[in-house]
């Protein structure tokens, strides 16, 4: 199968990715991560790519594209994966579907988690950071003293991109631009709607329940 994780920022689409791909055994694929492999492997793809990264610019969708292409024909993904944090634009989205087609593919799922603006701002806003890596969230999971960290002491913090007024600023970018899919995909009937305001586990239950529902009726597995 080939499934679209789609949502707001700090929906869960990382988390129920990972959960997905691991499930099915197929990878979970994100672009950046596609990106951070090609420069660290300095293929050509990746030195093309590193020139805009190291500069502070968005990578053109073309060089992208290509980039995912590369990854979706590596033998690990003929069965299916899971793409994460991709596409964000209309043009993306045809772009992608285009790639697809040329690759005798299409996508089986769209999966869109469903979370309110307050509770995007929330989730974002509430994060806390240890110079160790590891993270908290003030309200979900928060160290057991405040604003200090449980493995190391160390002194929490907040991240530059994870205050209120950024947080609102990637619910403008994602309203305008990435929005817009859901409406391409739910016209296409492969959309599905995930309440992701509800526990972890509870969203993921409610994914691969879905995604079993598919499977049956489509004979996938």
């Amino acid at each position: 199968m080939i499934i679209i994780m789609l949502g707001a920022p700090a929906s869960g689409k990382g988390t129920q990715s990972a959960v997905v791909a691991q499930k099915l055994g197929i990878p979970h694929i994100s672009t950046g991560d596609i990106f951070r492999w090609n420069i660290a492997n300095n293929t050509p793809i990746g030195a093309e790519a590193k020139k805009y990264i190291d500069k502070g610019l968005l990578v053109p969708d073309e060089l992208t594209i290509n980039i995912l292409r590369d990854r979706i024909e590596m033998e690990d993904c003929k069965d299916g994966f899971v793409l994460d944090g991709y596409p964000r634009t209309i043009n993306q989205q045809e772009s992608l579907d285009k790639m697809l087609e040329d690759c005798g593919k299409s996508i089986d799922m769209a999966i869109n988690l469903v979370v309110t603006d307050e509770e995007v701002v929330r989730r974002i806003s509430g994060r806390r950071m240890c110079k160790c890596g590891k993270a908290y969230h003030i309200v979900t999971y928060p160290s057991k003293k405040p604003d200090i960290c449980d493995l190391c002491n160390g002194e929490l913090y907040t991240r530059k991109d994870d205050t209120v007024e950024v947080a609102n600023t990637r619910l403008d970018t994602y309203k305008k631009q990435s929005e817009p899919i859901i409406g391409v995909y739910r016209e296409k009937g492969i959309l599905v709607d995930i309440d992701g305001h509800k526990p972890q586990d509870k969203v993921s239950e409610d994914v691969l329940y879905e995604i079993h529902k598919y499977s049956s009726k489509q004979g996938v597995v």
